[in-house]
């Protein structure tokens, strides 16, 4: 993907990533949760730097993949996802799999620190000063609301997609040059990694209510698998249907076949 001419990214291209980034939360599913709205807001980027069909097709993969964040720190991981793009339509021996790697490393944290920050700290500020003012019937409550929770969630959106592609194309071209990739390309998928891992352990829900003995001697099975292995059951659970995903067995059967079978082992009384 080298050309005699280096393909950069305009101030167009990134006041529609900013733009496009409010669709955060309307196109959300189960499966990839924020997915489309991400590479929805990656098209005028992708169109703007690949010319071959093919590579923006492999660009429109690479952002359907899982994407779950923050919505207002949406647009500076796109930013940041925006000067990867750029490095790799300039540079052939980029390794694109790096660009999903720093995405799904930058999503967990960052949905933490924005929902602590936007979702339990500015919302709930705004919602204090704006509850007096509603509770006597005044128009200014929900108007004054609106203001402080917005206006610093637009700044830091748009803020967030100019400083975040600044910060990407500074960090890429003091890297693109030597080994820092590689490792960089690592870290970021050992973090990946990390946050995948928390997510199964945090929203993956499987517990099992079998005792083993009698009478005073009851031992029950989920403590006991607790003390050896915590959260196995929710890990093995997540195994089984990545490898059913990997065998390529619609999302739709898999989702039915969980409520199927979390019925009759409820029924059973092997799960909780």
């Amino acid at each position: 993907m080298t050309s005699d001419k280096e393909k950069k990214v305009t101030k167009k291209e990134l006041r529609s990533v900013f733009w496009r980034s409010f669709t955060t939360s309307h196109s959300w599913n189960y499966e990839r949760q924020q997915h489309i709205a991400f590479c929805y807001s990656m098209i005028p980027v992708i169109n703007k730097l690949y010319k071959n069909k093919q590579d923006r097709i492999e660009a429109y993969q690479r952002h359907l993949e899982f994407f779950n964040t923050q919505t207002t720190l949406h647009p500076f991981i796109a930013s940041i996802t925006t000067a990867m793009e750029e490095e790799n339509a300039n540079n052939s021996d980029f390794d694109s799999k790096s660009i999903s790697s720093m995405k799904v490393a930058l999503m967990g944290p960052l949905a933490g620190i924005g929902d602590s920050l936007i979702g339990g700290t500015l919302r709930i500020i705004a919602t204090g000063i704006a509850s007096g003012l509603c509770a006597t019937g005044n128009i200014m409550g929900p108007i004054l609301f609106l203001l402080i929770y917005n206006i610093p969630n637009l700044i830091l959106r748009y803020l967030g997609v100019f400083k975040g592609y600044k910060l990407g194309t500074t960090f890429m071209t003091q890297i693109s040059n030597s080994d820092v990739m590689k490792k960089v390309t690592f870290a970021t998928a050992v973090i990946g990694l990390m946050v995948v891992g928390a997510m199964v352990a945090n929203l993956v829900v499987v517990s099992t209510p079998i005792t083993i003995g009698i009478g005073d001697g009851k031992v029950k099975l989920q403590d006991t698998l607790n003390d050896i292995f915590p959260m196995l059951l929710p890990l093995v659970t997540t195994g089984i249907i990545y490898k059913l995903l990997k065998k390529k067995i619609k999302v739709i059967y898999l989702l039915i076949g969980i409520i199927i079978f979390g019925i009759i082992f409820r029924a059973l009384g092997i799960l909780g």
